[in-house]
């Protein structure tokens, strides 16, 4: 139940953060890489222990659940001023829509966002077919 509402908490942060703009719709692709990138805001008291303890804990998604290809993972390097303090980068690459409507449900996901939460200022995401 936890990381339900973990989840909702974080679903909800990213609906928030949703322009008025009207976007064109996004059209279906099934060429390239289906990528995932999630950028993390963390907040000022959250230690390197903790951050730690999430990046190992994103990148073992990979063994649970299945249609994930890969999961990179890094740390803001840009000369720009432009992160807004966003500072940790995790792409992860499906193997098809399938498996991205696999990932965001599912329980090891959930579980996941659970450790991630009490760290968390604010998240990025957004997915793209790589061609």
């Amino acid at each position: 139940l936890c990381a339900v509402v973990a989840l909702g908490t974080l679903q909800n942060a990213m609906a928030a953060d949703k322009s008025d703009r009207k976007r064109p719709a996004a059209k279906k692709n099934t060429k390239g890489k289906l990528r995932h990138v999630v950028v993390f805001k963390y907040k000022s008291d959250a230690t390197p222990d903790q951050i730690a303890k999430i990046e190992k804990e994103f990148r073992a998604l990979k063994e649970k659940i299945p249609g994930i290809v890969s999961i990179e993972a890094g740390f803001n390097n840009s000369p720009e001023d432009h992160a807004k303090g966003f500072t940790h980068i995790f792409i992860v690459t499906f193997r098809s829509e399938k498996a991205r409507e696999t990932y965001l449900p599912h329980p090891a996901h959930n579980a996941f966002v659970s450790v991630l939460m009490p760290s968390l200022d604010d998240v990025f995401v957004i997915d793209f077919w790589a061609k």
